[in-house]
């Protein structure tokens, strides 16, 4: 009688899991590899102290569920940390995952690098993108429709890489929109890495055109600043990290800054699967 039960509980828990799997990750793009992009914003070193550790945060995190990364672009700080990054994240669902990260994360801490230890707040902007699955999807670019800059490379990879006008910034001529990648060793292995970035942006330009309105992909982009954060990381007077739209909240900050992101992640999956419009159609 027993086994039977539990034979039962365990099927109807595996059709609830696929159930609630195909609400949440309902969106035509919800399973493909992510590119995520990190800025910083208000605050100077110490916002570029800031994206670097959301970074690292997301690292950990597709570290945690077994996804591959590969750093795309970075741009150093002057003093500390990232100006700026861009990763790609390879794993099923990494995107439909990831676009609950979409929007501005707000730090408040005791600051570093501040002699008279005062609290800091300070913002990042985090956009995600879903990777673009064929050429067929966006298709080729023309050439013609491309402005090609080289230069030197400010990030890591070693003297050759900083010898050299290895980097490469595509621009979209007709869109304005641009990409850029400088980690790789090669000319050529950048342009590829910023291919793929422009080709992400241009099927999230596409989705926003037919839907007339700002894309369902990453949410309207707003400036990295006061009054727009998604999320809020206080470390200092106490201990919390919140979520402004699902008041989700947990005071494990330090899990949550190594990579314990999958319960906001869940809520605001959850919320978006009760009022979001379905998704248009791939």
């Amino acid at each position: 009688m027993t086994s039977g039960l539990d034979a039962d509980f365990a099927t109807l828990s595996s059709q609830y899991a696929r159930l609630r799997t195909s609400l949440l990750f309902a969106g035509p793009y919800d399973e493909r590899n992510a590119i995520i992009s990190i800025n910083a914003g208000a605050g100077g070193t110490e916002a570029t102290d800031w994206a670097e550790m959301l970074l690292r945060m997301y690292l950990r995190w597709a570290q945690r569920h077994k996804f591959a990364t590969e750093i795309l672009d970075q741009l150093e700080g002057e003093e500390a940390g990232l100006k700026s990054a861009t990763v790609a994240i390879d794993g099923r669902y990494a995107y439909g995952n990831l676009r609950a990260e979409r929007g501005v994360h707000r730090l408040v801490r005791i600051s570093p690098y501040d002699s008279q230890k005062r609290r800091h707040t300070t913002f990042a902007l985090v956009e995600v993108l879903p990777e673009v699955a064929d050429d067929t999807e966006v298709g080729e670019i023309p050439e013609d429709e491309l402005r090609i800059e080289t230069f030197r490379s400010q990030g890591a990879g070693g003297q050759h890489v900083n010898k050299t006008d290895s980097a490469v910034r595509l621009t979209h001529i007709p869109t304005g929109i641009t990409a850029q990648s400088q980690n790789e060793r090669s000319q050529h292995q950048n342009r590829e890495s910023a291919m793929k970035i422009l080709k992400a942006r241009l099927l999230e330009r596409r989705v926003e055109e037919r839907e007339k309105e700002l894309s369902a992909l990453r949410g309207e982009h707003v400036e990295a600043g006061w009054g727009n954060q998604i999320r809020s990381y206080v470390l200092h007077p106490y201990q919390m990290v919140k979520d402004h739209r699902t008041d989700y909240e947990t005071s494990a900050t330090t899990d949550v800054l190594d990579g314990d992101v999958d319960g906001f992640m869940l809520a605001e999956l959850e919320r978006l699967a009760t009022t979001e419009p379905p998704a248009p159609a791939a």
